[in-house]
C-alpha cells in the first residue's frame, strides 16, 4: 500500500464518527443554496447529486452536521469541485463535514448571530510548524497536515525487510488515537463589535465546550486557507 493510500485509510477511519452522534442528512434548497442539515451518511447523496447537477445550485451550506462516513464525504466534495461551488458551514461542521466543506470554491463561515465552528480531525495536537506548513483548503483531498499526522500512526517497515511484490499491511491508528470531538476547531463568535476568530486544540473529552480546549495562537483560519475572504 503506498503512503498516500496509508494515509487515505487512515484518515478514513478517523472520519468514523459514530452514527448516533448526528441524524441522517437533509437537503433544503433556498434559491440557489443547498442547505444539508446532519450526519453525512450517503442516505441524502443521491438528491444531492441531483440538485446539484441541476444548475440551480450555487452554494452548499452544511448545518449541524456532526461527522459522517469518508467515502460519502468525498463523494460530496467531489461534486462540489467539479461544480465550482461555495461552501459555508452554520453551526457545527466537524469531520467529514469538514471535509466536503474545505473543497468548495470559497468556503466561509454562515453569516447572522450564530455560533459557528470546525472541526478537523487529528489524531494527536500539531506542531507549530505543521499548522503553519499544511495545506488546509481541501483542493484534492484531506489536508496534507491530517494525512501526515494519520500517518504517523502507523508502523514503518523494518530496515532489513526483504522485498516483496505483496502489498504490505498497513497498521491502523491504535482505537485511542484518536475520539470524536478530538482535533483543531475553528470558531467564529458573533459580538457586538463583529465577529472574533479562535482556534483551539481539543483531545474530545470537552465535547462541544470549547473554552476547556487549548487555545491555539497564530492559527488565523483565513491566514492558513479554512476560510476564504
Amino acid at each position: 500500500m503506498s503512503l498516500k493510500h496509508a494515509s487515505r485509510h487512515a484518515v478514513a477511519l478517523c472520519l468514523a464518527l459514530a452514527v448516533a452522534a448526528s441524524p441522517a442528512a437533509e437537503l433544503a434548497l433556498e434559491g440557489s443554496k443547498l442547505v444539508v442539515t446532519g450526519m453525512l451518511d450517503g442516505s441524502a447523496l443521491p438528491s444531492f447529486a441531483e440538485q446539484v447537477n441541476s444548475g440551480r445550485v450555487r452554494t452548499i451550506a452544511f448545518e449541524d452536521s456532526m461527522g459522517g462516513n469518508a467515502e460519502v464525504a468525498e463523494a460530496y466534495a467531489r461534486l462540489i469541485r467539479e461544480k465550482k461551488l461555495v461552501t459555508e458551514a452554520r453551526g457545527q461542521c466537524h469531520a467529514a463535514c469538514a471535509y466536503a466543506f474545505l473543497a468548495g470554491r470559497e468556503h466561509r463561515f454562515g453569516r447572522g448571530p450564530g455560533f459557528n465552528a470546525l472541526l478537523i480531525p487529528l489524531v494527536r495536537r500539531p506542531s507549530a510548524a505543521e499548522l503553519q506548513a499544511g495545506r488546509w483548503r481541501g483542493d484534492d483531498g484531506p489536508p496534507a497536515a491530517v494525512e501526515a499526522v494519520a500517518v504517523s500512526v502507523t508502523s514503518p517497515p523494518a530496515a532489513d525487510a526483504r522485498p516483496t511484490t505483496e502489498p504490505a499491511a498497513v497498521a491502523p491508528p491504535p482505537r485511542e488515537a484518536w475520539q470524536p470531538g478530538q482535533g483543531v476547531v475553528f470558531t467564529s463568535t458573533p459580538t457586538l463589535f463583529g465577529r472574533v476568530y479562535n482556534t483551539y486544540w481539543c483531545d474530545g473529552s470537552q465535547s462541544t465546550d470549547y473554552t476547556r480546549c487549548e487555545r491555539l495562537t497564530d492559527a488565523d483560519p483565513y491566514r492558513l486557507g479554512v476560510l476564504t475572504p
